[in-house]
């Protein structure tokens, strides 16, 4: 055991682009108690940019949306860097699935849950009108009667119950 060489973790943790200089330093000490030798910060636009193959180091400039449970990030992105940056805290898929839940309820006097929202906004959700309009046949719990109900929400709808966060960002 005396010859055992400690293995050099690396981490590499993707973080809003808004975090403060405490928040980074909390989320490295994290990452340093469960072990990692080196920590990497990478702003989630960047991350998310890299991951889908944007050309992050060439002069022209790539603008990526990141829409993640509980926040969207808009970020510009030229030569290595992120230009400029915003991030909308109630614009995010949560944000979103709640606005299709409401409507739903509104609307149709439907209850459906988590899943059924982030279904519906999967496969029909949209921001702006498709070539072709799509529907989808959902599932829930009847406000008046209690009883399970299935009916059909079209795309068209859908984009109306995503005005809200659609708009903010």
């Amino acid at each position: 055991l005396s010859n055992y060489i400690k293995p050099r973790i690396r981490m590499v943790v993707a973080v809003p682009s808004g975090i403060t200089e405490v928040e980074k330093r909390a989320v490295e000490e994290a990452a340093k108690q469960v072990g990692a030798t080196k920590v990497i910060l990478v702003e989630e636009p960047m991350a998310a940019a890299i991951g889908v193959g944007l050309p992050v180091a060439e002069p022209s400039a790539s603008m990526i949306v990141d829409i993640g449970g509980g926040t969207c990030e808009v970020a510009i992105i030229s030569t290595g860097g992120i230009v400029h940056s915003n991030s909308a805290r109630s614009a995010g898929g949560d944000a979103m699935d709640d606005c299709i839940q409401s409507y739903v309820k509104r609307e149709y006097k439907l209850l459906i849950g988590e899943r059924m929202s982030e279904a519906i906004k999967v496969e029909i959700g949209s921001a702006y009108p498709m070539g072709e309009e799509k529907s989808m046949e959902i599932k829930g719990r009847d406000i008046v009667t209690g009883l399970p109900k299935t009916l059909t929400v079209t795309s068209e709808e859908i984009r109306e119950a995503l005005r809200e966060p659609v708009g903010q960002i």
